[in-house]
């Protein structure tokens, strides 16, 4: 089938690239001229692993190609995929639909037959009927169907999500339409991904409900670690105990600084707006907010209660992108610990195995001195903060690492270390509810 992928942000590019990879051809199209540039030449936007053998393949196979231009990609493409930016709104955290109604506005006068317009940003719930009501305004006479297929995609897994995925959801208005989504993901249909059939209002909010549960997990995880660390528990055994529970699971129980990353933070606002919008108080959503928030202050008070004084202090943070693998910085908590420390006085360094220059070009208004490794990251630091649990920061040469630093304080941000090893190395630990 022929694909139009509106979007080369993370989720067009890995979903276009995908779906050239089950042999559909596939045009990525974006405004930005030096990305598809870029793109062109064979250089990544984003890092993900995987992701650049994947496209170069493709490409090489003639399946997938890189453009500015809608015209030709969108009037011969039997699915139109829309997958712009939602970012929130300043002041109110509504989903901005600014770009999603700009592509629908370009993409109605270019289609040509019958076509599925595909939105596979995150979006409200209604969205697809403002889409079906802006793409009908400008083509009364046109022949298409308006589907919701939100994406699941984890970055640093997200062409092993998109492949292997736990379940594909479709929302449909229009029976002509569900032949369509099935061919798209013929592969998976053919290896029994279970393909979930809905209507198109119940897909928009599916995406948003199983964001709001992982996020209130991570948050109830979060509370409870605070708790152990008053009753004297370590909650590392706690989330143990509880996710071999089958009817909860162990994933996305770890105690730590918060979620942050594109999605939790934009969909959970995105989705307490909607609640409002319909007269419902979401208070378990605001919970989970406020208390991802306060976790962020909560390696800044260790290290007051370890150092006594920031003010003049050195410290060193283990990692600054939101997760392992990737470089993304949205909504990272580093970026939030760093500010505060360096409000308070503190001389901060950092190191990331990728995301260095991300932060530099992206952060120019932090005073932070990046390292190259996190031996030189620990030179003359009074304390180091694991932000990040890149894999790495597990096998850390600790006696090496505390004979260049003036004082040896490890606060463990992601409970990734074995406090007694470290304690062994003659370092004062501090974890998080442990």
């Amino acid at each position: 089938m022929r694909v139009a992928m509106i979007g080369t942000g993370y989720v067009g590019l890995v979903s276009g690239a995908c779906f050239a990879d089950f042999g559909h051809e596939v045009t990525c199209i974006d405004k930005d001229a030096a990305k598809i540039e870029r793109l062109q030449c064979g250089r990544m936007p984003i890092y993900e692993p995987g992701l650049e053998t994947l496209v170069a393949r493709n490409v090489e196979a003639g399946r997938l190609t890189f453009s500015t231009e809608y015209g030709d990609a969108v009037r011969e493409a039997d699915a139109v995929f829309i997958a712009v930016g939602t970012p929130s709104r300043r002041g109110d955290g509504h989903a901005d639909l600014s770009y999603v109604h700009a592509a629908a506005e370009e993409v109605a006068p270019l289609m040509d037959g019958f076509t599925v317009v595909v939105t596979k940003s995150t979006v409200p719930v209604g969205t697809g009927d403002e889409i079906e009501q802006i793409i009908r305004g400008k083509r009364p006479d046109a022949q298409f169907a308006v589907v919701s297929n939100p994406e699941f995609l984890r970055e640093g897994a997200a062409i092993n999500d998109f492949k292997r995925p736990d379940r594909v959801v479709v929302g449909i208005e229009d029976d002509r339409a569900r032949d369509v989504m099935r061919e798209l993901y013929r592969p998976l249909f053919l290896n029994e991904t279970p393909m979930l059939f809905v209507g198109r209002r119940t897909s928009e909010l599916i995406k948003y409900a199983a964001n709001a549960f992982l996020a209130t997990k991570i948050s109830l995880a979060n509370e409870v670690a605070n708790i152990c660390e008053r009753v004297g528990a370590d909650i590392k055994e706690v989330v143990r105990g509880v996710g071999l529970d089958s009817r909860i699971g162990p994933k996305f129980l770890n105690a730590g600084v918060g979620w942050g990353g594109s999605c939790f933070g934009k969909d959970v606002s995105a989705l307490i707006d909607i609640a409002k919008e319909y007269g419902y108080e979401p208070s378990l959503l605001y919970s989970t907010v406020d208390v991802n928030k306060r976790q962020r202050h909560v390696p800044v008070q260790k290290l007051q209660e370890a150092l006594k004084i920031i003010k003049g202090k050195t410290i060193g943070l283990l990692g600054l992108a939101f997760k392992p693998n990737t470089d993304d910085l949205r909504d990272a908590p580093a970026i939030e610990i760093a500010s505060e420390l360096i409000e308070m006085g503190a001389r901060v360094k950092a190191y990331d195995p990728i995301a260095n220059d991300v932060c530099r070009r992206q952060h120019p208004e932090l005073k932070i001195e990046y390292a190259a490794d996190a031996l030189a990251l620990a030179e003359d630091c009074d304390a180091l903060v694991v932000i990040t649990e890149w894999e790495e920061f597990r096998y850390l040469d600790l006696n090496q690492i505390g004979e260049v630093m003036n004082s040896k304080v490890l606060i463990d941000g992601r409970n990734l270390l074995d406090p007694r090893a470290v304690e062994e190395a003659g370092f004062k630990y501090r974890g998080i509810g442990r």
